[in-house]
């Protein structure tokens, strides 16, 4: 399979390839491939001629030259996974012909298709998951799909903790670059009057907060924020927040539009309302299920709930249980996922890579 860099044409349609069609991804898209290239990354628009397309991003070694590449949960899903494997293939070639010791994929395909098998007959390995969670909770819809029928399919007691949110007059303001001034924001949602760049700045303090309280770690500020403002401008990301009537903020959640679904990204409560308004984040969800299914989405997504060290469906009396069993109220059903995989080309330079980088940041880390 011939594989070369994306012409002109290629890339003013590039989120056409990898973004928009099923099973494409936000971390293939432009916006992304920009944001990484801000911080040392140097992207790759790579296309093969059976018309798929992946966005390569390489991290260059210092000193030695080489470097290792990740493909942001590509290459895309698409046809058998024997194309697919073929296809995974051709592209890390490429890069290995363009100097390349190490590649990294993680494409959302899920392991009972054999596709994990399939790479790791080829040289790739299972390695730990680069992005928070390996599989994920997935509520399937359709273009006929029925609201009512959808919310009674849902657990009784989060309908009714969605039901109280609604009878105690929350609010849950809608953030989405696709929404214009002139455009109805949909029933049960209010459009915002401040601008999306301050509540991301109030949602970024709000999921640092939730971390603190449930013991994981969000990454620097500026960069999060840089990513999120350039997201929602490209209509990728959408913010849904609850206020109480008042219009105290209770709780935010983060979704990418993408592949034919919308995919939660994050979620934080603050503590207080969590315990005052127990059912704000439960009406979030099912508000994020209703625009998904308002748009005609397949799937939404409600993401992962597996953690480093317990990559398995959450069980009772695990940290992660009560995550799994409030997004499983929903009717989300459990997706096993191949997970994250690498292929070393070049065992010797990948190894000195590896130590000139971890140097290069204690280095920097002292100030020398």
């Amino acid at each position: 399979m011939e594989v070369r860099p994306a012409n002109a044409r290629e890339l003013e349609g590039w989120d056409d390839l990898v973004v928009t069609p099923r099973g494409g991804h936000v971390y293939q898209s432009t916006a992304w491939a920009r944001h990484r290239a801000a911080s040392g990354w140097r992207p790759h628009h790579l296309v093969a001629d059976d018309g798929s397309a992946v966005l390569a991003l390489e991290r260059p070694w210092p000193l030695i030259g080489g470097g290792s590449a990740y493909l942001p949960r590509g290459p895309i899903p698409a046809g058998d996974v024997v194309a697919m494997a073929h296809r995974l293939g051709a592209f890390t070639a490429w890069l290995s012909e363009h100097g390349i010791d190490v590649v990294a994929t993680d494409a959302e395909v899920p392991a009972a298709t054999g596709y994990g098998e399939r790479i790791r007959a080829s040289g790739f390995r299972q390695i730990e998951e680069i992005q928070p969670s390996r599989h994920r909770l997935t509520l399937p819809l359709g273009h006929d799909t029925d609201e009512a029928a959808v919310l009674a399919g849902v657990a009784k007691a989060t309908r009714q903790r969605i039901r109280g949110a609604e009878r105690a007059g929350t609010i849950v303001l809608r953030y989405d670059g696709l929404l214009q001034d002139d455009v109805d924001p949909g029933a049960g949602f209010a459009r915002p009057a401040e601008d999306g760049a301050t509540a991301l700045e109030q949602f970024y303090d709000l999921v640092l907060e939730t971390g603190e309280r449930r013991h994981f770690v969000l990454g620097p500020r500026e960069a999060y924020l840089a990513w999120w403002r350039a997201a929602l401008g490209a209509g990728l990301l959408v913010l849904l927040e609850a206020r109480s009537a008042d219009g105290a903020p209770l709780a935010g959640l983060t979704l990418y539009r993408h592949g034919g679904r919308l995919s939660t990204v994050q979620a934080g409560d603050h503590a207080a309302s969590r315990r005052e308004h127990p059912g704000a984040l439960h009406l979030l969800r099912w508000r994020a299920i209703q625009l998904a299914i308002r748009e005609g989405c397949s799937e939404m997504d409600l993401g992962g709930v597996d953690v480093q060290g317990a990559r398995h469906e959450p069980r009772k009396g695990e940290p992660m249980y009560g995550l799994y069993e409030h997004k499983r109220s929903f009717g989300a059903m459990w997706v096993e996922l191949t997970g994250a995989h690498e292929r070393v080309i070049r065992p010797q330079r990948y190894l000195a890579g590896r130590l000139v980088s971890r140097a290069a940041r204690l280095l920097a880390g002292t100030g020398r």
